[in-house]
């Protein structure tokens, strides 16, 4: 396959979809939101202009939960980049590494249906740990751990192929629903998406904090008036002990699972965090703890899947060196 012409890179994440364009880089970067009519049930607006009304998210966990809404939403985003006329793009996209074939046929189809014309499925693991920076060909283990809405992918690559990955349900929008359902218990208030997010950025670094606290606006559900609450900072860690366990307890599995040598060089590189859970106040200090090496934020850790598979749109060679751990689809259509 030779990526010439107007290639791009997309990558179709729980939260946010992000297009990459060869040699201009990300070009698009909106939610992966779609907004329903209430009456009729049709499409009215994606994206940007689906994020402050009522609306559905059709991908989970970097695949299609509903392929009609999300090859719809694909196609309206590709228009905006790529207004060739006759011209169907060819896309590089992260595929999941404990897809399924059915998984991947379907990814394609979106894809297809989208009006792409070939595809290339890059492993959604080598594709994050490019963008953070990381030396997949190296022979020595690399770690990264991206943490999106809807899961927590970790994954140990040597070679330019992971060695090791584990998937955990939940990521960031499990924390998010365990600071909603704190407000509910102590104050018996409602409290959307938007203000548990902006509550987990804010918690803070430190481990045991007693006296801070955070402000969140919730609504009272009998009278529809808002209410500001004050949450102690310790009280939102306890809530949320429980879904960030669960990543640390997937992190020391994925390592426990590699090869002695591949542990004991992750030992002195450590691990990356990406995804949107990685601005997470304190969950680096408390995977050092756990796992015992080094972690570190990247610097970009929102864009690291769509920089990665940027990569392979830029660089030609990359396609032939690393093409043992590429995923080509069908031919073109």
């Amino acid at each position: 396959m030779s990526l010439l012409g107007r290639d791009l890179a997309l990558d179709l994440g729980g939260a946010s979809t992000r297009i990459y364009a060869r040699g201009k880089g990300i070009v698009l970067d909106e939610p992966s939101a779609v907004m329903l009519d209430d009456r009729t049930g049709k499409v009215i607006a994606y994206g940007a202009d689906a994020a402050d009304g009522e609306t559905c998210r059709p991908v989970s966990g970097g695949l299609p939960a509903d392929g009609e809404l999300t090859w719809r939403m694909v196609r309206h985003f590709l228009s905006k980049v790529h207004r060739r006329p006759f011209a169907r793009p060819r896309l590089v996209m992260a595929l999941p590494d404990s897809s399924t074939p059915i998984e991947r046929t379907a990814l394609s189809d979106v894809a297809f249906e989208a009006d792409a014309r070939r595809i290339v499925l890059v492993p959604h693991s080598l594709a994050a740990a490019l963008g953070a920076g990381l030396p997949v060909d190296d022979v020595a283990g690399n770690m990264v751990i991206d943490i999106g809405r809807d899961s927590a992918r970790i994954a140990v690559l040597s070679s330019g192929a992971a060695v090791s990955t584990t998937a955990v349900p939940g990521g960031g929008e499990a924390v998010d629903r365990a600071i909603v359902r704190l407000v509910e218990h102590e104050h018996g208030l409602l409290l959307d998406e938007h203000e548990a997010e902006s509550a987990k950025r804010h918690i803070g670094a430190e481990w045991k904090p007693t006296h801070r606290h955070v402000t969140v606006h919730a609504r009272d559900s009998d009278t529809g008036h808002e209410r500001e609450v004050r949450l102690p900072v310790q009280q939102i860690y306890e809530a949320t002990r429980q879904p960030v366990e669960a990543i640390v307890r997937a992190a020391m599995e994925t390592v426990e699972r590699c090869p002695a040598e591949l542990a004991a060089d992750l030992g002195g590189r450590g691990a990356v965090l990406i995804g949107g859970g990685a601005l997470l106040r304190g969950l680096a200090r408390r995977l050092r703890a756990s796992l015992r090496m080094p972690v570190r934020r990247a610097e970009r850790p929102l864009e690291c899947v769509a920089l990665g598979l940027g990569r392979f749109v830029d660089d030609l060679g990359l396609i032939a060196r690393l093409r043992s751990g590429l995923s080509w689809a069908v031919p073109d259509r």
